[in-house]
């Protein structure tokens, strides 16, 4: 692996981590009534409720599968009796399937946008520029899924070894083209997220559930 490329897999993503984290501060503290989706089901509903679900149903599985092939090592999956034929027949199947929901479901977002008119016209070139690198993200995600490659051997190493502050550069140079591909493609979409609307992911109405009663009275 060359000097170029060694660096590429140590600065890159410090780099990212710094502009999430410091992204995430400026935006709430400066962009609280910002933090949204900008909800556009007012102006279309019935293509956004099949769109919707399809989509984000699909990215939820899409990012528990990367929790689990990033963050739990081979030997703890093998320790409980899943062997790495089993294993990757599973990212194959599942991850196949949660992918697909996601192009699925992100193709008909965009096509929703593109062709109602109020939509797109509330439609921001951030926005676009999102889409676009969430799109492409996904696409060489999925064919990087699709095409085989034991990523626990070399990108799974690599990205642990990033939070110990020792990069494994030579695990990642061992890992075939379309994981180095989709791994930029997701750091350049990691950059973006505290700066779109993808920033909303971190939100839940979790005082929703602790929240008094409301009580309603007649107006009689």
């Amino acid at each position: 692996m060359s000097w170029g490329e060694s660096a590429l897999w140590v600065v890159v993503p410090y780099v990212t981590l710094v502009v999430l984290i410091g992204g995430l501060i400026w935006r709430y503290r400066y962009d609280k009534f910002g933090w949204t989706t900008r909800s556009s089901q007012l102006y279309e509903s019935r293509l956004l409720r099949v769109a919707s679900p399809l989509f984000h149903y699909g990215l939820l599985f899409v990012i528990v599968g990367h929790v689990v092939g990033l963050l739990i090592p081979a030997s703890w999956t093998a320790a409980v009796g899943l062997s790495d034929h089993g294993y990757h027949l599973l990212a194959v199947v599942f991850g196949g399937a949660a992918g697909l929901c996601v192009v699925v479901g992100l193709g008909l977002l965009i096509y929703r946008r593109r062709t109602n008119g109020p939509v797109f016209l509330a439609t921001t070139n951030n926005d676009k520029l999102m889409f676009a690198v969430l799109g492409l993200a996904i696409l060489a995600g999925l064919f990087a899924t699709l095409t085989g490659g034991d990523y626990r051997a070399t990108v799974s190493p690599w990205f642990r070894s990033i939070f110990t502050l020792k990069p494994n550069v030579d695990a990642m140079g061992d890992a075939p083209t379309s994981f180095k591909v989709h791994a930029l493609v997701g750091m350049l979409l990691i950059i973006l997220f505290p700066f779109s609307r993808l920033v909303h992911a971190l939100s839940a109405p979790v005082g929703y559930l602790f929240r008094p009663y409301l009580v309603y009275r007649s107006r009689g």
